[in-house]
């Protein structure tokens, strides 16, 4: 079994270190709030104080962070994982950014004489748990050999598709998608409640119509709590198509409509504008 370093254990980053310890794996890892960590510590992880030293202690290094931001925190100055890698090692982040950002990130890596491999995910927390998760992977492809195996235990999908940018772009494709969808379902929702109906009347009958597609019927339940993270994921995917030279009326219109959700009262009355997972 491989020794492994883990960056980042929140909601999905704690359960996907869980699943690589209940496979027999050494973790090492460290988290912002270290009470999270607790549960995978009881289970065998070895707590680092620091991203550096996580990098420090293994031959390969994941993280699955929430945003850009959140990756430079982790990545950048004495305690950050650049900090800590060395040459030949391979550094896998799992986090969903501007593939801009991973660019950058991609040639800093290079210049420690290791290798990144962009790696984000579709899925929710079950799924990271179970090694359910569908990997997007992009970057060098002999790091994304010597790494692929365990990422196959992680997900039930794992697709090479290039480059590390080319990874985090088809994932932020994915996302938006995702945002259509939910939109359109809660616009539904809305336009029925105007009517009278009650809210949870009007979802269970659009779940079940033509409608009811199989990725909506999983995200019914959080529908009408939609986190700010579906208005960032748009806003990377802006950036990243204005960089590539593309526009679209159409996500522009999407950013438009997500920002007025997550920053008018009306909107989170209606329950846009949660937390961040």
């Amino acid at each position: 079994m491989a020794t492994i370093g883990f960056v980042g254990l929140g909601a999905m980053g704690g359960r996907t270190a869980g699943r690589l310890l209940s496979l027999g794996h050494e973790v090492y890892g460290t988290n912002r709030t270290r009470s999270k960590a607790d549960p995978l510590i009881e289970q065998g992880m070895v707590w680092c104080d620091s991203p550096r030293e996580v990098a420090e202690a293994t031959d390969i290094v994941f993280s699955m962070v929430t945003d850009s931001t959140a990756l430079e925190a982790v990545t950048e100055g004495p305690d950050g994982i650049l900090a800590g890698l060395a040459r030949g090692q391979v550094y896998v982040d799992m986090s969903t950014v501007n593939p801009q950002n991973t660019r950058e990130l991609a040639a800093r890596v290079a210049a420690r004489g290791a290798s990144l491999l962009a790696a984000p995910i579709s899925g929710s927390g079950p799924a990271a748990r179970d090694g359910t998760l569908e990997i997007i992977a992009g970057g060098d492809a002999e790091a994304f050999e010597r790494v692929e195996p365990i990422l196959r235990q992680l997900g039930s999908t794992v697709t090479f598709v290039g480059d590390n940018e080319q990874a985090l772009l088809l994932k932020l494709a994915i996302n938006v998608s995702l945002a259509v969808h939910m939109l359109a379902l809660s616009e539904g929702v809305r336009l029925a409640e105007q009517g009278g109906i009650k809210r949870n009347l009007a979802l269970d009958v659009l779940l079940r119509s033509a409608t009811g597609s199989p990725l909506l019927q999983s995200r019914a339940p959080h529908l009408l709590e939609l986190p700010d993270k579906a208005w960032f994921d748009v806003h990377d995917l802006l950036s990243a198509a204005r960089v590539l030279g593309y526009e679209h009326h159409d996500i522009a219109a999407l950013f438009q409509v997500f920002s007025e959700m997550v920053t008018a009262p009306a909107g989170r009355g209606l329950g846009f504008g949660g937390t961040s997972s």
